[in-house]
């Protein structure tokens, strides 16, 4: 009785063996493929048939007779005409205003220049050696005394007084810048004839008063020098002679 379950399973072992033979031997035969094939062709292509179509002529466009050219103008070449000559107008003021205002910063460049240079001309050389900080300040406290002398003068001495005692210091302080100065008004005065003539004519006046001056103060100081050596000599004569 103990070998009865293992005679059983040896009986059931054959039979499952037959039963998946069979199953193996019926079952239908399919061919596995690793990949699907791509772009089957279907077995009726339709091709395409070309056919030509036909081509239509268009009729030609009519030519269209050009009327002829009147002699009297359009409104637009009339309006076109105008506008060219405001345009014009326009044009020529403008360019016309354009050169005033060229010319006139022309000349006020040319102006402040010129005042530039006539200012830079009246100083000194660097070799002459005059200043003219101290120089100027010495020119007007000598006007100054001036004015103070002729205080209670009348008002033609009380104007020409300054102007003298300045002048005359001018001259002896600043002597190179003074003789700039009058060479310069020289120049201007050479414009106008009139002027330059009478401006020789004082000038020499002026210069033959000084000279006779400083002739006759030599001479006078000559005689006076004479005078007290007569003078001298007499009262050694004297004091000689009380001896």
């Amino acid at each position: 009785m103990s070998f009865r379950p293992m005679f059983q399973q040896r009986a059931v072992a054959p039979i499952a063996a037959t039963l998946m033979a069979g199953g193996v031997a019926f079952y239908p035969r399919r061919t596995a493929f690793a990949e699907e094939p791509k772009n089957r062709k279907p077995i009726y292509d339709d091709f395409p048939v070309d056919i030509p179509e036909p081509t239509k002529t268009l009729p030609s466009p009519p030519k269209l007779s050009t009327p002829p050219s009147s002699s009297s103008p359009t409104p637009t070449d009339i309006l076109t005409a105008q506008v060219r000559q405001a345009r014009l107008f326009l044009y020529e003021n403008s360019l016309a205003a354009e050169n005033c205002f060229n010319d006139f910063l022309s000349r006020a460049l040319h102006i402040e220049n010129a005042f530039t240079n006539t200012v830079a001309s009246l100083a000194p050389s660097p070799e002459s050696g005059e200043q003219l900080t101290p120089g100027g300040v010495y020119v007007v406290v000598s006007a100054m005394a001036g004015s103070i002398v002729s205080r209670n003068r009348g008002i033609l001495l009380r104007t020409a007084s300054p102007l003298a005692f300045g002048t005359a210091a001018a001259w002896t302080l600043l002597p190179v810048t003074m003789r700039n100065i009058s060479d310069l008004v020289w120049e201007y005065e050479k414009k106008v004839p009139a002027v330059a003539e009478q401006h020789l004519y004082l000038r020499e006046r002026a210069e033959h008063i000084w000279s006779t001056g400083i002739a006759h103060s030599g001479m006078a100081r000559a005689m006076m020098e004479e005078k007290i050596g007569e003078t001298r000599k007499k009262l050694e004569e004297l004091v000689s002679k009380g001896h």
